[in-house]
C-alpha cells in the first residue's frame, strides 16, 4: 500500500481506535512497540495532511520528519529533555504529539496555535523561533545551563541542511565542539539522496557506530595512539580519519569536536529507532547525527510539487489543489520584479541578491531573465550585504531584496559595510508591515527605525504600486550612498502602473488631497501604504465637516521639510500614519518640529504600530488590532 493511499484511507476512516487517539503527550507513546511506532507516523503523516488542507501553512518540511520526529520522542524523555526545531516550519507534527491535537485546527489564525515553535505556547516548546539557524546556540545555552545545574536530561536540536548554511550554526558548532559539552544535533538533510552503494551497509554502520562498545573501543584506541611516537602517532590518526569517511563521512563535523554518525535513511523507523536509543543511552557528546529524509514525503501531490508544497492554502487532500483565488490586483513582490527586469534591461551594472528567497523576493523572475546577475547566497544575510558592499565598490548596482524581518539579522554589515562607507546598496525590504499569518516572528516592523538612525541612509516607502515602480526607478539611478525602499506582503491597491518609473526626487512628498476651506482643518501624512486608509478616513471626516489634506511622504530620511511645515502652519491637526514601529517616520516629524519650534502651531499626533509584538492574525485584523485604519484615523480627530 503506498504512502499516500494510506493517508486517504485514514481519513476516509470512521474507526476511532487508531493509535494517535491514545497519544495525548509523548509519555502515553513510550510503551507502544517498534511496529506501532511505524503505524502512529503514518497516523500523524494523515493529521498532518487533513490539518493543513483545512488551514492552509506550511505542509512539506512537517511531512518530511514525521518519522523522525515521532521517533524522537519516542526515546527521549521530553519535555524534560529539550527537544528544539530549527526555524520551526516543521513543528506541526511536533504540536500534534505535544498536548495541541485538539487545537491543531486553528493553526496560524487569530487566537489559535503559531505556525512556529513558541514558549508561551507548550512546555514541549522550550526555545520559540522562526527564522534559521538559532537551534544549535539555543542548544548548547540549555547544554550548559544543564551541566551547571548538575542535571543530566539531554538537549536535542534539530537542523535543517538550508539552516546550517548560516554563518550561525558553525559559530554554534565550533563553541560546541571546543566545550565538549553534551550536545546532540540532528541534521535533517532533505536535499540528497543516499546513494545505492552505502545503503543497506551504511546503515548498519551508522547503528554500530552509534553503539556504546564502538564508542569505547574508538575512545580507547585514541588513549593508545596517544601515547606512540610522533610519526606512528600521525599515521594512526591519518588511518583512523581514512576509516571514517568510508563508514559515511562527517570529516568536517568531526574536525569541529563533535561525533558524526550518519547519513542515515530518516525515514526508516528500524533504523532511526536503535540509532537513536544508542545515543540516548551514550555519554559521548557533542554528537551530530545525519538523517536524509524527504521534502513532502508520503503525500503524492507535495512530492510531485517543485516546492513540495512548502506553504500552501487551504487544499483538497485528494487532488492537492490548492484554493487560492485569483487576485484582482498584483502583488506588490511582482511588481518590484518587473519594474527591476526594466531597469535592467537598461542597466547592465544592476545585480540582484536575495538570501534563500528568490521566489518569496521576486528575485526568481529576475534571475529568470538575467541569470548570471542574480545570486542567491542562501540562509546568510550578513554576507548578502557585504557582498553587495563589494559589488558596489566596483562600479555595480547591487538590489538587495530581503524581507525587512531578516534584514535585522545583518544589522552590523549595514553599518559598518555600508553606511560608514557610503556605498549604494539598494536595500529592497518585502513583507515590511504587518504579515497575517506567520505572526510577529515575519511582521516588517522595525526597519524605518533601525536604519533610519544611520547616517547616510535614504529611506523611502511605495504608497500603491506605482509609486513602487517610481521608486525602483529612483533607487537604480541613486549613486550617492544607501538607499532603502519598503513595501508590505499581499497585493496593491489597483493603482496605474506606469509603464517606465519616474526618477523622484530626494526627499520630496506629494500632496495627494488638498483641504478647501479653513473650517477645522486637518493633516494626514502618511508614510506607506496606510495612505489608502488616509483617503478613507478623508471622506469621514469631512462628512463630518472637516476639511482634510493628505499627504504621502515618501521619503523618511530625508524629510521633506517644506511639506511638513507647511502643514503644521496651515492646519489645526498633524497626523503622521506609518506602518512601523515607535521610534519611525512619527518621530522624525515629531524631531523635525521640535527643533523648528513649530510644535506649538498645530496640534501634532503619530500613528504607529503599537509597542508589543502582535500575534497572528488575517492582515486586516491585524491593522485593525494596530489602530491603523480609517476608522480609528477619524477617533484621533475627536
Amino acid at each position: 500500500m503506498t504512502a499516500e493511499k494510506k493517508i486517504t484511507d485514514r481519513l476516509e476512516s470512521s474507526c476511532p481506535a487508531s493509535l494517535l487517539d491514545r497519544v495525548y503527550i509523548p509519555a502515553d507513546m513510550r510503551g507502544f512497540s517498534d511496529e506501532e511506532l511505524k503505524t502512529l507516523a503514518d497516523e500523524i503523516r494523515a493529521e498532518t495532511v487533513r490539518a493543513v488542507s483545512q488551514t492552509g501553512g506550511h505542509l512539506g518540511a512537517g511531512l518530511g520528519v514525521v518519522e523522525l520526529t515521532t521517533a524522537i520522542h519516542a526515546v527521549f524523555n521530553t519535555p524534560e529533555d529539550r527537544l528544539i526545531f530549527d526555524v520551526g516550519h516543521q513543528c506541526y507534527p511536533h504540536k500534534i504529539l505535544t498536548g495541541r491535537r485538539d487545537r491543531i485546527n486553528t493553526l496560524r489564525q487569530g487566537g489559535g496555535l503559531s505556525g512556529f515553535t513558541k514558549r508561551s505556547e507548550s512546555e514541549y516548546d522550550p526555545f520559540g523561533a522562526a527564522h534559521s539557524s538559532t537551534s544549535i546556540s539555543a542548544g548548547l545555552g540549555m547544554a550548559v545551563a544543564r551541566d551547571l545545574a548538575g542535571k543530566n536530561n539531554n538537549v536535542i536540536a534539530v537542523i535543517g541542511d538550508g539552516s546550517i548554511s548560516a554563518g550561525m550554526a558553525y559559530e554554534a558548532m565550533n563553541n560546541a565542539g571546543a566545550m565538549d559539552s553534551r550536545l546532540i544535533v540532528i541534521l535533517n538533510d532533505n536535499d540528497m539522496s543516499i546513494a545505492p552503494p552505502v545503503g543497506a551497509m551504511s546503515k548498519y554502520l551508522s547503528r554500530m557506530v552509534s553503539s556504546k562498545p564502538y564508542i569505547g573501543t574508538r575512545e580507547a584506541a585514541k588513549k593508545i595512539v596517544s601515547l606512540m611516537p610522533p610519526p606512528i602517532k600521525k599515521a594512526a590518526a591519518r588511518a583512523e580519519e581514512t576509516a571514517r569517511v568510508a563508514l559515511g563521512g562527517g570529516t568536517l563535523f568531526e574536525e569541529m569536536g563533535f561525533y558524526y554518525i550518519g547519513p542515515l535513511d530518516g525515514h526508516n523507523m528500524d533504523h532511526l529507532l536503535p540509532v537513536l536509543r544508542n545515543i540516548r543511552d551514550s555519554e559521548k557528546g557533542p554528537i551530530l547525527l545525519h538523517v536524509v529524509t524527504k521534502k513532502g514525503k508520503g503525500y503524492e501531490p507535495a512530492e510531485a510539487a517543485a516546492d513540495k508544497m512548502h506553504g500552501v492554502a487551504k487544499f483538497d487532500v485528494i487532488t492537492g489543489a490548492q484554493a487560492k483565488a485569483k487576485p484582482a490586483t498584483p502583488a506588490y513582490t511582482k511588481v518590484f520584479a518587473e519594474s527591476l527586469i526594466k531597469e535592467a534591461r537598461k542597466d547592465d551594472k544592476i545585480v540582484g541578491i536575495t538570501a534563500a528567497m528568490p521566489s518569496g523576493t521576486g528575485m526568481d523572475m529576475f534571475g529568470a531573465e538575467f541569470p548570471e546577475r542574480m545570486f542567491d547566497v542562501g540562509i546568510a544575510e550578513q554576507h548578502a550585504l557585504t557582498f553587495a558592499a563589494g559589488l558596489a565598490t566596483e562600479g555595480y548596482k547591487p538590489f538587495c531584496a530581503i524581507y525587512s524581518t531578516f534584514l535585522q539579522r545583518a544589522y552590523d554589515q549595514i553599518v559598518h559595510d555600508v553606511c560608514i562607507q557610503n556605498l549604494p546598496v539598494r536595500f529592497v525590504l518585502d513583507r515590511a508591515g504587518l504579515v497575517g499569518a506567520d505572526g510577529a516572528t515575519h511582521a516588517g516592523s522595525f526597519d524605518i527605525a533601525y536604519l533610519g538612525c544611520l547616517p547616510n541612509m535614504t529611506l523611502m516607502a511605495a504608497a500603491d504600486e506605482a509609486e513602487l515602480t517610481h521608486m525602483i526607478a529612483t533607487a537604480a539611478a541613486y549613486n550617492d550612498g544607501p538607499i532603502a525602499l519598503r513595501y508590505p506582503r499581499g497585493n496593491g491597491t489597483g493603482a496605474e502602473i506606469p509603464e517606465q518609473g519616474d526618477i523622484l526626487e530626494i526627499g520630496k512628498g506629494r500632496i495627494v488631497k488638498e483641504a478647501k476651506g479653513k473650517k477645522n482643518r486637518v493633516a494626514l501624512l502618511s508614510y506607506g501604504t496606510r495612505l489608502e486608509e488616509c483617503l478613507k478616513a478623508a471622506d469621514m471626516l469631512e462628512q463630518q465637516k472637516h476639511t482634510v489634506t493628505v499627504a504621502d511622504a515618501r521619503f523618511a530620511k530625508p524629510l521633506d521639510e517644506d511639506l511638513i511645515r507647511q502643514l503644521a502652519t496651515t492646519h489645526k491637526q498633524l497626523i503622521t500614519i506609518e506602518e512601523g514601529s515607535i521610534g519611525g517616520f512619527g518621530s522624525y516629524v515629531l524631531e523635525f518640529l521640535n527643533r523648528e519650534n513649530l510644535l506649538g502651531t498645530c496640534r501634532v499626533q503619530t500613528m504607529h504600530l503599537p509597542d508589543i509584538f502582535q500575534d497572528q492574525n488575517a492582515p486586516d485584523k491585524q491593522y485593525e488590532e494596530a489602530g491603523l485604519v480609517a476608522a480609528e484615523i477619524v477617533r484621533k480627530t475627536a
